[in-house]
């Protein structure tokens, strides 16, 4: 995700511990689960429901960025 789309929303910028966790509550709590964004923020800590939500929504719109190749793949070197 950006930075700066991450940074922008909410109470700041999000740990990597949070992110984890936000990833771990998504694959628990899917789509059809009730009160899906209220349990997703208990899981991580320190968000809102409003906050995860708009966090989803930030990485939904980077996966199609992705996927439609608008995000050039890194030119990594090899090392031998």
């Amino acid at each position: 995700m950006s930075s700066s789309s991450v940074s922008s929303s909410g109470s700041g910028s999000w740990t990597a511990k949070q992110n984890k966790a936000f990833e771990k509550a998504l694959a628990v709590f899917d789509k059809d689960t009730p009160d899906r964004w209220h349990n997703v923020a208990k899981a991580v800590g320190g968000k809102t429901a409003e906050e995860v939500k708009q966090h989803y929504q930030v990485l939904v719109e980077d996966v199609k960025h992705i996927e439609s190749g608008r995000v050039p793949y890194p030119n990594y070197k090899t090392t031998r």
